[in-house]
């Protein structure tokens, strides 16, 4: 099993800035992959990056160019960038893992980006 543990969410105004942390534990050699999903009230989870085992990135179109997905191995930890935030934004952030065996989710952050 491996476990999830997200840090960094908050209150920030429109055009601001906040990263968040995700540190995994646990049977870390069978994640393939880990990202980050965010789901606004009354919508449903969307996938915002994703980093693979191997390093390649994807975003969804909405993030590009403001969002950043990385990772620091020794520290099993992934983090999300998140500059020039819109309040389209504001939503739960959870981080994933894919790991062999299905997903494992966080327990969710929160973001709010006020206009």
């Amino acid at each position: 099993q491996v476990q999830l543990v997200e840090s960094g969410g908050g209150l920030v105004q429109a055009g601001g800035s906040l990263r968040l942390s995700c540190t995994a534990s646990g049977m870390l050699f069978s994640i393939n992959a880990m990202g980050w999903y965010r789901q606004a009230p009354g919508k449903q989870r969307e996938l915002v990056a994703s980093i693979t085992d191997g390093g390649m990135t994807n975003y969804a179109d909405s993030v590009k160019g403001r969002f950043t997905i990385s990772r620091n191995t020794a520290k099993n930890t992934v983090y999300l960038q998140m500059n020039s935030l819109k309040p389209e934004d504001t939503a739960v952030y959870y981080c994933n893992a894919a790991t062999i065996w299905g997903d494992s989710w966080g327990q969710g952050t929160q973001v709010t980006v006020s206009s």
